[in-house]
C-alpha cells in the first residue's frame, strides 16, 4: 500500500498523469524497442503496436491501478491485475523484466511532463509503478508454481494432430505431444499462447482459447486469419501469425504452446449458466460447454452467439450438440445475414437481442467476442437485473476495455 504522503501526491496527480498517459506511452514503447529490439521482435503482438492497441492498454492499467490504490473505499487490486498478470504468465515474463520497463517508462514521464515532473512527484508516481510490480510478479509467481515451472519452462514443443476448416476464415487444430503423452490440466475457458518463427525472423507470440481442454492428451484451439482492414483513412494490418497459421500449419507439423493459463474460467457452482459470444468469441464457450458436458452438469445453460451468417460462424454444429447432451440447456442465435433461411423462435436475424431472451439474474454470465458488442451485452444484462460481478469476460488482444471509469480515468 502507499504511504500517506504519496497517496495524497498521486491523487493530485492523477487528472495530470491521466491527460498526459496517453502521449507518455508510446514514447516509453519507443524508447524501449530502440534499446531491446528483440522485445518487439520476439515478445510483442507488432500488429497492436501499430494500431496503437497496446499503448492504450498500458495506459488504461496505469490509470486504473492508480485510481484504485488512492480510493476511499480500499483497492481490489487482485481482480484488475489476474488479467495481466495470467497474460505475462503465457509469455512466461520475469521478474527481472520488470526493471526494463521501470527505466523507459519514467524516462518518457519525464520527456513529457517537463518541469511538472518534479522529485515529489516521480517518487510517488514510482511506488506506484513499484506496488503495481510487486503485485503482478507475486501473482504470476503463483500462477508459474502452480505448474511447477520457472517462467522461461512455460513452453512446450507439441505437434499438430488434426486440422479442420470450421468456416472460410476459420481453422481448428487439435494438438498434442508427439509421444501421445499427457498435457497439463487447463481448466475451462482458458488459452494458450502459440508462438512462430515468421519469415522474417521474427518470432511472434498470440493467445488462443482452449475448444478442448477437458481431453487430457489433446488440445484443441481455433484460429480466424485476420485480414487487412481499412476505413476513414485507418488501415489494420493483416494477423501476422493468424495468417501464418492457416498457410502453414498442417497435421505432423510442430507447434510451440504455452501452458495454459487466464482468468476467464467457468467455476464449479450451482448458478444457472449464461454463455454469451459473437463471432470466434465462441472459441471459450466451447471449451465450457465441453466441460459442463464432460462433468454431465445439471446447471441451467443459455448459450447465445451473433455472428455475420451461418456460413461463418465457426464452430456452428458442435456448438449445436454439445448445447443438446446437456440437460438443461437452450440455445439462440442471431445472424446479420441469414440468406434464404427463415427466421425461427431460436434462430433470429439481426443483431442480438437480450429482450427476446429470458435471463435469470442470478445466472453467472460469461461474454466473449469485440468490444462494442460486449459493450452492449453488458448495458443490456444491467437493464435486466444481473449484478456486474456475476458478468465475466474475456477479451482477445490488449484489454482496452474499462468497464467503470472513474472521472480521473476518463482522462487516460
Amino acid at each position: 500500500m502507499l504511504s500517506e504522503t504519496t497517496a495524497a501526491t498521486v491523487r493530485a496527480t492523477l487528472p495530470v498523469i491521466g491527460a498526459k498517459i496517453g502521449e507518455i506511452t508510446p514514447i516509453f514503447y519507443r524508447r524501449m524497442f530502440a534499446a531491446h529490439p528483440d522485445l518487439e521482435r520476439d515478445l510483442f503482438n507488432r500488429g497492436n503496436q501499430a494500431q496503437g492497441d497496446q499503448q492504450r492498454a498500458l495506459a488504461g492499467a496505469i490509470a486504473a491501478y492508480a485510481t484504485l490504490l488512492v480510493s476511499e473505499e480500499g483497492p481490489d487490486v487482485d481482480t484488475l491485475l489476474a488479467r495481466i498478470a495470467h497474460k505475462h504468465a503465457s509469455l512466461g515474463i520475469a521478474p527481472d523484466q520488470y526493471p526494463i520497463v521501470h527505466r523507459h517508462l519514467f524516462e518518457a514521464i519525464g520527456e513529457v511532463l517537463g518541469d511538472a515532473a518534479t522529485p515529489e512527484v516521480v517518487a510517488a508516481w514510482d511506488e506506484v509503478y513499484w506496488d503495481m510490480a510487486h503485485a503482478l510478479i507475486r501473482i504470476e509467481k503463483g500462477l508459474y508454481s502452480g505448474f511447477g515451472v520457472s517462467p522461461e519452462e512455460v513452453w512446450q514443443d507439441l505437434v499438430v494432430v488434426e486440422r479442420r476448416q470450421e468456416s472460410p476464415d476459420t481453422v481448428s487444430f487439435r494438438v498434442g505431444r508427439r509421444d501421445g503423452g499427457q498435457l497439463p490440466q487447463a481448466r475451462p475457458g482458458q488459452y494458450v499462447s502459440v508462438q512462430v518463427t515468421l519469415p522474417d525472423g521474427a518470432r511472434q507470440i498470440r493467445q488462443y482459447s482452449l475448444t478442448r481442454a477437458p481431453r487430457r492428451t489433446t488440445w484443441g484451439l481455433t484460429v480466424k486469419a485476420v485480414p487487412e482492414t481499412g476505413g476513414s483513412g485507418v488501415t489494420a494490418p493483416a494477423g501476422e501469425v493468424s495468417n501464418f497459421l492457416h498457410d502453414n500449419l498442417f497435421e505432423g507439423d510442430p507447434i510451440r504452446c504455452s501452458l495454459p493459463f487466464g482468468d476467464l474460467v467457468l467455476e464449479d457452482r450451482p448458478d444457472p449458466v449464461l454463455l454469451v459470444s459473437a463471432g470466434i468469441g465462441c472459441t471459450p464457450i466451447i471449451g465450457m460447454l465441453h466441460y459442463l458436458v464432460r462433468t454431465e452438469s445439471d446447471r441451467p445453460v443459455t448459450v447465445l452467439h451473433a455472428d455475420r451468417s451461418p456460413a461463418r460462424h465457426p464452430h456452428r454444429q458442435e456448438l449445436a450438440e454439445l448445447v443438446d447432451q446437456l440437460e438443461d440447456a437452450r440455445l439462440h442465435h442471431w445472424y446479420e445475414d441469414l440468406g434464404v433461411r427463415p427466421a425461427t423462435e431460436t434462430i433470429r436475424r439481426g443483431l442480438i437481442d437480450l429482450d427476446s431472451t429470458q435471463i435469470d439474474s442470478d445466472a453467472q454470465v460469461y461474454l466473449c467476442g469485440p468490444l462494442p458488442f460486449m459493450e452492449a451485452v453488458r448495458e443490456g444484462l444491467a437493464e435486466r437485473g444481473v449484478p456486474e460481478s456475476h458478468v465475466h469476460y474475456e477479451v482477445f488482444g490488449p484489454d482496452t476495455w474499462v468497464p467503470h471509469t472513474s472521472p480521473e480515468m476518463a482522462n487516460a
